[in-house]
């Protein structure tokens, strides 16, 4: 029998674990925003190259498709690869050389290692099954990545996908597993409302367009809450309110963007029509007029039981039952949604935290790792693999 690929990541580890460490840092110094990871994409292409593998960028010049095995049938690991369009404030030897770009949310941790996954798949003797890895782009990006990948064919032959996130709240050794919804659908949300303007002396000559601005910033949000079951755990919250220069004249125009966020997938193509429907209605009696951009953004994450069962077992395989842990529903975003709407997938967070260290949350500009995290998600997902082909109908 052939040996297992934990046990070939853990070999792969002992030689390599340096080089894992190494491509994670340079990817942190040198990150891009989406849809212009161009020289993250160079540097996968290279690595996966010198593994013997045939990796193909996409079409759109950033992001990378690479089979392992001839099919039919392929699971399918997914890794993104762009970073945030914020400074990084660390001082460490591996800070961010581009200015205002920062991986704040850990990108060049998952491509780090699905990389080194990639190192250990080539070098086996023998798989049990099919891999594709899809290192995507833009995922921090309306409309993400994710849509790029599945219009390239990108889930051609996959039956099933899996990814990992990290997740800073849990420490070092620790892998976050949940079943069903495990990040919110998060849709953005544009209105523009204009009026002929005036002067504040004489609001009742004219129309208030900063009042029903004010109107639609506190109805909105609580009026949805009445219109859909709570359960839905629908959230809206205005990012950026504009309007105006002087205080002394009413403007000619206003503009209101936030998001509107869902865990309840069912809901989530009625949110557009019901978020439209009660604006209008709020501000009618004002006579403004408004103009509604809905962008309805990215469905939820919903995990597949039967996957994050096999999650589950990889964790005690690998670990023990000590690095099982429970996660919480965010509603946050995660593009990983997409490939969900063809195929099923799970999605498990990685613990970056250093034992003992504060709490910290992603997308923060002083956002790292305890890096003992990198050879954690490399074990974890080829243990992911070994019992993913040991489960009936996978073998």
């Amino acid at each position: 029998m052939p040996s297992s690929l934990h046990a070939d990541a853990l070999e792969w580890l002992g030689v390599h674990q340096g080089e894992l460490i190494g491509w994670r840092r340079e990817l942190h110094s040198h990150p891009e925003v989406g849809y212009a990871e161009y020289r993250t994409t160079d540097l996968i292409i290279t690595v996966l190259s010198s593994f013997g593998l045939a990796p193909q960028r996409l079409s759109i010049g950033t992001g990378v498709i690479c089979d392992i095995g001839e099919g039919p049938d392929f699971v399918a690991l997914r890794a993104d690869i762009d970073a945030l369009p914020l400074p990084d404030s660390k001082q460490v030897s591996y800070a961010s050389q581009n200015a205002g770009v920062c991986h704040a949310c850990g990108h060049d941790v998952h491509t780090a290692i699905l990389l080194a996954v990639a190192g250990c798949l080539a070098r086996a003797e023998r798989l049990p099954g099919s891999v594709r890895l899809i290192f995507q782009p833009a995922e921090e990006r309306l409309p993400g990545g994710a849509e790029a990948v599945v219009n390239e064919g990108g889930l051609k032959g996959v039956g099933e996908i899996f990814a990992l996130h990290c997740d800073p709240k849990l420490t070092v050794g620790q892998i976050g597993l949940r079943v069903g919804p495990i990040t919110a659908s998060c849709n953005q949300i544009d209105i523009k409302l204009t009026g002929p303007g005036g002067h504040t002396a004489r609001p009742q000559l004219t129309v208030d367009l900063v009042y029903a601005m004010g109107k639609l910033i506190t109805e909105l949000p609580g009026l949805l809450s009445r219109r859909i079951d709570p359960r839905a755990a629908v959230s809206l919250v205005w990012g950026a309110v504009t309007a105006g220069s002087a205080a002394n004249a009413i403007p000619t125009t206003g503009t209101l963007r936030g998001t509107v966020r869902m865990l309840d997938g069912k809901l989530w193509n009625q949110l557009e029509t019901i978020v439209s429907e009660l604006a209008r209605q709020i501000v009618a009696p004002t006579n403004v007029d408004i103009e509604i951009n809905y962008d309805p953004g990215v469905p939820a994450v919903s995990n597949d039981g039967s996957l994050v069962t096999i999650q589950t077992q990889a964790a005690l395989a690998a670990f023990g039952p000590q690095a099982v842990a429970d996660t919480l529903q965010s509603m946050g975003g995660e593009d990983f949604a997409w490939y969900l709407q063809t195929v099923p997938g799970a999605l498990a967070r990685l613990g970056v935290r250093p034992a003992g260290a504060a709490v910290y949350d992603l997308h923060q500009s002083n956002f790292d790792i305890d890096e003992d995290a990198l050879a954690i998600g490399v074990r974890f997902t080829a243990a992911l693999l070994d019992e993913f082909w040991a489960a009936p109908g996978h073998l």
